[in-house]
């Protein structure tokens, strides 16, 4: 048997026992596994190019694929998973939380949320909270507040504020997300995209010194991630 890896630009999925990628690799699928990718291809939008490997369970840092296969999970579902999989303390709040009450919405309040954003606040250092379900959310509310506050408070003319990213970033697929970003496979196909936005180079000073000159009255926010990980792991 050939040792080798599952590898991928921007996954992280490691196996003990053998390397994924070529068609070779799909030939020796499973039934059980061509069945079911064959099912997604068929049926499921191509939006994606997954690794040939079909999973089926996890538990703490390992996963399984249909046919028993063992391997170590390194991408986390970027990030979303770093605790583990079916972490039982995890598992047990999500149970009792379904067992008591499914969802409240912001319709109403609950027992539970205004605990948490005292935590988080206190935590956190900050004033206030504003939960939201995803990443691509928080960045999207972000902007929302940059410019409310730019109206607001710097008083800026209405629908004038820009917002400033470095280039290569990347924090969703949503059309404001795709808007700022500098990847053609991100954004081509999906304008016209969001007014207002501008990039800099990643860690240039300059450049962003240069907007603020040319245009700081209009400035509302920049928004930079510390480590660039879809660029290639950039870090200021």
């Amino acid at each position: 048997m050939i040792k080798t890896t599952l590898r991928r630009q921007s996954f992280g999925l490691k196996s003990k026992i053998c390397k994924f990628g070529s068609a070779a690799t799909e030939a020796k699928l499973s039934a059980a596994s061509k069945r079911l990718i064959d099912l997604e291809d068929k049926y499921g939008a191509h939006n994606y190019h997954p690794l040939p490997v079909v999973l089926s369970s996890g538990k703490g840092v390992k996963l399984f694929d249909v046919d028993g296969k063992e391997y170590y999970d390194f991408l986390s579902a970027y990030s979303a998973v770093n605790q583990g999989h079916c972490h039982p303390k995890i598992v047990k709040a999500l149970v009792d939380q379904a067992s008591k009450l499914t969802l409240t919405s912001r319709a109403f309040h609950n027992d539970t949320l205004g605990e948490y954003c005292e935590f988080v606040t206190n935590y956190f250092g900050y004033d206030r909270v504003l939960p939201m379900n995803t990443g691509v959310e928080g960045g999207e509310t972000a902007i929302k507040l940059a410019r409310r506050w730019g109206y607001d408070v710097k008083k800026i003319p209405e629908n004038k504020a820009r917002i400033l990213f470095a280039s290569e970033n990347f924090w969703g697929r949503t059309l404001a997300a795709v808007s700022s970003s500098s990847d053609p496979t991100a954004y081509t196909g999906f304008g016209p995209f969001m007014p207002g936005f501008s990039t800099v180079k990643y860690n240039n000073l300059d450049e962003v010194r240069a907007e603020f000159e040319k245009d700081a009255a209009h400035i509302a926010a920049i928004m930079i991630e510390p480590i660039q990980g879809e660029a290639g792991g950039k870090s200021s």
